[in-house]
């Protein structure tokens, strides 16, 4: 079958979101017909430039209303646009598979060990993988003696910006602990490590048999609030929109691969962490595509197109992408949507 022009779907198309950064990267390898959908009705990728149609999709009945559409459209791939998206759609591969659609994520596996923090960093710590001094934390009377500064966030989820906190001494500790803890099932509490040699955030593509196929690094600016959550004079935590300087930094690569090697990887991770002494300590890992792949892509990795491309046609290129240096950049979009187009 010819790949001109094959149908893909992204599932999860919110405004400033992976899944609108995936329709990007698409829209970019030009040789996909994009569909998405979201159970929002004023999803900002409904109305995004490269989507062909989109959709308004109930969540009660979310993987049904999604092989609906791929069977309307003959979707040969669907890429999660979200954590939510990854989790539904990871435990629902086996039915994408039998009627012919490939699932462009990470094992249900993978995905079921990053989202437990407190897991994932025990099972990096028994490896020998260097990780920042981390504590499982199930209640206020676990926090004793615990080195600060230190960050404090839930212990489940694979997202990295809800409910994070960086405590300056134990008197805020436990009390972003206790927050965290009425909202959360249990928290996750790590030392703070400054910004002196930098935050990476890494993308490493494994294949699915494990074979890591490319990794590309960004080390992060913080120069707009943008890429802010919150900054005090103790220290800096980075929100979820990655920018910065996109350049060959081997060693760190190198790290991340091994990472993904240890984990099990079987496709796309994203591999966030700050570097001391030269080692690269990661603080959060997400076992999918991340919200800075479109910034890959511009830089000449397009992590989305080469995974689909061996999915679906079990091709790679034949040099390996090779990455253009420079200062990658973002901000938001505006778009004004009538009413009348918005589906109910």
């Amino acid at each position: 079958m010819s790949d001109v022009s094959t149908p893909v779907l992204v599932a999860g198309v919110g405004g400033a979101s992976l899944g609108t950064e995936i329709i990007k990267c698409l829209s970019l390898a030009g040789r996909y017909t994009v569909y998405g959908c979201d159970i929002s009705p004023l999803a900002f990728g409904h109305f995004q430039e490269g989507v062909e149609k989109s959709y308004s999709i109930d969540r009660q009945r979310y993987v049904d209303s999604i092989l609906e559409i791929c069977r309307r459209h003959e979707i040969k791939a669907v890429i999660p646009g979200g954590e939510e998206p990854m989790k539904l759609l990871g435990e629902a591969a086996d039915r994408l598979n039998k009627e012919g659609i490939s699932l462009a994520g990470n094992s249900a596996a993978l995905i079921a060990l990053c989202s437990d923090k407190n897991r994932l960093f025990e099972h990096l710590k028994q490896r020998d993988i260097p990780i920042p001094y981390s504590l499982s934390v199930a209640n206020l009377d676990d926090l004793k003696d615990f080195p600060t500064p230190c960050i404090i966030k839930p212990a489940t989820g694979t997202g990295g910006s809800r409910f994070v906190f960086l405590a300056a001494d134990e008197q805020e500790a436990r009390l972003y602990l206790r927050y965290v803890l009425e909202n959360c099932e249990s928290a996750l509490v790590q030392e703070y490590i400054p910004l002196d040699e930098g935050e990476f955030t890494i993308g490493v593509l494994s294949l699915p048999d494990g074979q890591v196929y490319t990794s590309i690094a960004l080390k992060r600016l913080f120069h707009a609030k943008l890429s802010v959550l919150m900054s005090t004079k103790t220290g800096l935590i980075s929100s979820g929109y990655s920018q910065g300087l996109i350049d060959h930094f081997p060693d760190l690569c190198r790290q991340a691969e091994e990472i993904a090697k240890v984990i099990g990887s079987r496709g796309p991770i994203n591999v966030q962490g700050r570097v001391r002494n030269g080692v690269l300590l990661p603080f959060e890992i997400n076992p999918r595509f991340s919200a800075s792949t479109y910034l890959r892509a511009l830089a000449g990795v397009n992590e989305i197109d080469l995974f689909i491309q061996f999915l679906l046609y079990g091709r790679l290129p034949e040099e390996r992408p090779q990455i253009k240096p420079g200062y990658y950049l973002r901000s938001l979009t505006e778009r004004v949507v009538p009413k009348e187009e918005v589906a109910q």
